[in-house]
C-alpha cells in the first residue's frame, strides 16, 4: 500500500495556521470540525496574535510548537501563505493542504506568488494539497480528520474515496453523499494542484484496503498520459468513476483536417477515459447512481437482469431501459416460473420482467426474488415495489433482503411515498442500494455490467513494424521541412502512406495535360484526377477533383481546367492521377495531435460528409491491437463492414493493419501533427482495400 500521502491523510497531529476566534472564520471551522469529528491526535491552533484558541493553547508560529507536527492546514492571508509554508518546513511539518485562494486562479501575479510557494515545498521535501481548497477527510477510526471548512453533516464512514477539483462543488457533493447514506473512505479537495494531484491520489488509493469505489471530479487533466497508465492499472483493481466539466467548451482550434475537426477536446476526454477503464458520468447525480451500486454489489458474471415488480408499468420502463443500454432481460427457465407461481396470484406474470401484481407483499418478495436469483440463466436482478398504503413496505423490505444473496447484485427500486420511509433506510444498512427510478437502476446496472467488460477486457498490445520506409519518410517529411511548409501536397503525403507499407490506388503525378494522359493510360482508365497543393487543402470545394475520367480526351480537358484554377492559388501546383478505386465501404483512417492529450487516431465512416455524420471513434497514442479492433465496432456504421444491405463484407484485418501502422507512424515522428485517408476503400480483400485519398500536416 502507498504511503506517499500520509502525512496529508495519516497525521498524528494537525497544527491549523491563521487559526481564530471569529466563529464565522474558515480557519474556525476548519478548527471545530477536527474536534467535532474527534480527531485521534494532536491539535495546534497557530496565530501570534492569540494564546488560546476555542480552549487550546495557540501558538505564536509553527517552529513555537513543542511537539512534532505532521500535517499543516494553512488558512492565512495570501501575501504570509509562502512565510507560512517556509516555517513549516524547517519545523520539519512533511504535509500542508493551503486553503487560502488568490493564487493561479486569479491570473498572473496568483500564480508568481503559486510558484513561489511550490518551490518552498519542493525544497523541504513537503506534500502539498492546494492551493485554493477546501481541504481533506479521511473518516479511517484510527485518525477521524476532518480537516475542511465543509459545514455539511458529518462525514459517515465507508468504501468512496472522492476526489474534486472544486471546492464548492466538493462540499455539495459530500453533502449529497451523507443524504443518499453512503460513505467515505477519504476526500481530497485539490483546488490548484500545485503539487498533488489527481494522479497522486489514484496511486495513494489504489491498494487503500478501505477503499473500494474512486470518484473524480475533473477540471482539467495535468498530465494525461500518466492518467492513462495510473488509472488503467486501478481500474483493474476497483471501478473509477469520473466527471469530466468543460464539455462544450467554446473556440476550439482550427484543424484543416477531417480529423481535426472531428477530434475536439471533449472527444480527446471520452477516449481517454475509455481506454483507462474510467466510467464516465455526465452528472452528479449519475454519479451516484453507479456508485451506490458498485460500492455495494457483487460484480455480475453477465448482462442477463431479471426484474420482479409489483406493477407493469415500472416493470416496462426498467425493460426499456436495459435494452437501450445493451443489457440482456434474461428468459427465465420453467423450472423457475414453477417455483414462483405457487406463491403468486392466477393472474400474476412469471416471465421476465415478472409482474406479482399490486397484492404482493414481503411473502411473495421473497419467494419470487429467491426463484429468479438462483436461476443459472440469469446474473443480476432488480427489484421494483410502487408503494401502497395497505401494504407494509418494511415486510416488503426485508422479503427482497432474505431473497438477495447468491454472489449476485441486486438493485431495488422504491417509488411513491415509501421511498423516503424507514425500509429504505433499513435496506441501505443491509447493503442494498435503492433508487427512486427504475429507469435508474437499470442505469446502475448497466454500470456494475460496463465495469465486468473493462475487468474481462484483454490489455492488446502495441504492434511494431520493420517493414517501414524511414529513409524515404524522412526525405518527404525533411523535403517539406525544408521549403518551411506545414502542408504535405497529395503526392507527398501518398508517398508517404506507401512507405509506411498502407496500400494507395495506383497513381501518377503530373504537371500538364499531356503528362496527365500518359500518367492515365499508365494507371488505367477510368480515373479521378485531383489537384495536388500544399496550399489548397480542400479539393473538392475548389473544383480539384475530377472522378471516373474514361479516355485521354476527357482526361486532358479536366487537366487543363484544374490546373489553370489551381495555379491562380499555388503556382506550384501539380495532379494526381489515379485509377478509380474497386468498389467498397468508404471509411476514413486519421489522427490528429492534440496539444494536451497526445495523438488521437479516427476511425469511421468516410467520404465527404464525414463532419455531419459524425460517425467515428478515437483512441489515444499507444494503439494497441485490441483498441483498433474495438474501434471498427464502435461505430453505428459497423455492420456496413460485414456486408450489411448488399454491400461486400470488408477486410476487417486490413483495416487494423492500417490504424496499427498510423499508431506507428506518429511513434516515428512526433512532427506529424495530422493524418488524413479520406476515404479509404474498404474492400473485402487486402488488394481491394486501398487510400485513394491523403492530406499529412507537420510541423514547421
Amino acid at each position: 500500500m502507498s504511503t506517499a500521502l500520509d502525512a496529508l491523510f495519516r497525521p498524528r497531529s494537525v497544527a491549523v495556521v491563521g487559526a481564530s476566534r471569529d466563529r464565522t472564520s474558515i480557519s474556525a471551522d476548519i478548527l471545530h470540525n477536527l474536534l467535532r469529528y474527534e480527531f485521534q491526535g494532536l491539535v495546534f491552533p497557530v496565530n501570534p496574535r492569540a494564546s488560546v484558541i476555542h480552549s487550546i493553547k495557540c501558538y505564536p508560529t509553527v517552529e513555537d510548537i513543542p511537539d512534532e507536527v505532521d500535517l499543516a492546514i494553512i488558512a492565512a492571508p495570501r501575501a504570509f501563505v509562502a512565510a507560512q509554508v517556509e516555517s513549516c518546513g524547517r519545523k520539519g511539518v512533511k504535509g500542508i493542504v493551503v486553503i487560502t485562494a488568490g493564487f493561479k486562479e486569479v491570473g498572473d501575479e496568483g500564480a508568481v506568488f503559486e510558484a513561489e510557494v511550490r518551490e518552498i515545498v519542493r525544497r523541504y521535501g513537503m506534500r502539498m494539497i492546494g492551493p485554493n481548497c477546501m481541504g481533506l477527510i479521511n473518516t479511517d477510526p484510527d485518525y477521524r480528520l476532518q480537516g475542511t471548512f465543509s459545514a455539511t453533516t458529518e462525514p459517515l464512514a465507508g468504501n468512496i474515496a472522492f476526489s474534486s477539483q472544486s471546492g464548492a462543488l466538493g462540499e455539495a457533493i459530500l453533502a449529497l453523499m451523507s443524504q443518499l447514506g453512503l460513505g467515505l473512505s477519504m476526500f481530497a479537495s485539490l483546488g490548484n494542484k500545485a503539487d498533488v494531484s489527481g494522479n497522486d491520489l489514484l496511486e495513494y488509493w489504489e491498494d487503500d484496503p478501505r477503499t473500494r469505489v474512486v470518484l473524480m471530479y475533473l477540471e482539467s487533466f495535468g498530465n494525461p498520459q500518466r492518467f492513462l497508465q495510473i488509472a488503467r492499472r486501478v481500474a483493474s483493481k476497483k471501478p473509477i468513476l469520473a466527471m469530466k466539466s468543460g464539455r462544450t467548451a467554446a473556440g476550439a482550434r482550427a484543424a484543416v483536417s477531417h480529423t481535426g475537426s472531428l477530434a475536439g477536446t471533449d472527444a480527446a476526454v471520452d477516449t481517454l477515459f475509455q481506454q483507462s477503464g474510467v466510467i464516465r458520468c455526465n452528472s452528479i447525480e449519475e454519479m451516484f447512481v453507479y456508485a451506490s451500486a458498485l460500492a455495494t454489489q457483487p460484480i455480475p458474471k453477465g448482462d442477463r437482469v431479471a426484474i420482479v415488480t409489483n406493477s407493469g408499468g415500472p416493470g416496462i420502463l426498467a425493460t426499456d431501459t436495459l435494452v437501450q443500454l445493451g443489457l440482456t432481460v434474461a428468459p427465465l427457465s420453467a423450472a423457475t416460473q414453477a417455483r414462483m407461481r405457487p406463491h403468486i396470484a392466477p393472474e400474476a406474470s412469471t416471465v421476465n420482467p415478472v409482474d406479482m401484481i399490486a397484492s404482493a407483499r414481503g411473502p411473495q418478495y421473497e419467494a419470487c426474488m429467491s426463484a429468479v436469483i438462483e436461476d443459472p440463466d440469469v446474473d443480476a436482478v432488480i427489484a421494483i415495489f410502487t408503494s401502497l398504503e395497505s401494504i407494509d413496505s418494511m415486510a416488503v423490505a426485508n422479503g427482497i433482503i432474505r431473497g438477495a444473496g447468491h454472489g449476485k447484485p441486486v438493485l431495488v427500486c422504491f417509488m411513491g411515498k415509501v421511498s423516503a420511509k424507514p425500509a429504505v433506510a433499513h435496506m441501505k444498512a443491509c447493503g442494498l442500494p435503492v433508487y427512486t427510478f427504475p429507469e435508474e437502476a437499470a442505469h446502475a446496472m448497466w454500470a456494475l455490467v460496463r465495469y465486468r467488460q473493462w475487468l474481462e477486457r484483454p490489455e492488446g498490445r502495441v504492434i511494431a513494424f520493420d517493414d517501414i520506409d524511414r529513409a524515404a519518410i524522412d526525405r518527404l517529411i525533411g523535403g517539406a521541412r525544408g521549403e518551411g511548409r506545414k502542408m504535405l501536397t497529395l503526392a507527398e503525403a501518398q508517398r508517404l502512406f506507401e512507405a509506411c507499407g498502407i496500400h494507395v490506388a495506383p497513381w501518377r503525378e503530373a504537371a500538364s495535360d499531356l503528362e496527365a494522359v500518359e500518367a492515365a493510360d499508365t494507371v488505367g482508365y477510368p480515373v479521378a484526377l485531383k489537384v495536388s497543393s500544399a496550399v489548397i487543402t480542400h479539393k473538392s470545394d475548389t473544383g480539384g477533383v475530377k472522378l471516373s475520367l474514361g479516355d485521354p480526351d476527357a482526361v486532358a480537358r479536366a487537366a487543363a481546367e484544374v490546373l489553370a484554377r489551381a495555379r491562380d492559388t499555388d503556382p506550384a501546383a501539380t495532379l494526381v492521377i489515379q485509377r478509380m478505386a474497386p468498389k467498397g465501404t468508404e471509411v476514413i483512417i486519421g489522427a490528429t495531435r492534440d496539444p494536451k492529450f497526445g495523438p488521437l487516431i479516427m476511425f469511421g465512416l468516410g467520404g465527404i460528409f464525414v463532419e455531419v455524420l459524425e460517425d467515428v471513434a478515437f483512441r489515444l497514442q499507444p494503439l494497441t491491437d485490441i483498441d483498433a479492433a474495438e474501434m471498427l465496432d464502435e461505430i453505428k456504421g459497423a455492420p456496413l463492414l460485414d456486408g450489411a444491405r448488399g454491400h461486400a463484407p470488408a477486410d476487417r484485418a486490413t483495416l487494423r493493419d492500417v490504424l496499427l501502422r498510423i499508431n506507428a507512424l506518429l511513434t516515428m515522428y512526433p512532427e506529424i501533427e495530422e493524418v488524413d485517408m479520406n476515404p479509404f476503400m474498404a474492400g473485402p480483400t487486402p488488394g481491394a482495400s486501398m487510400a485513394v485519398d491523403a492530406r499529412v500536416r507537420i510541423h514547421r
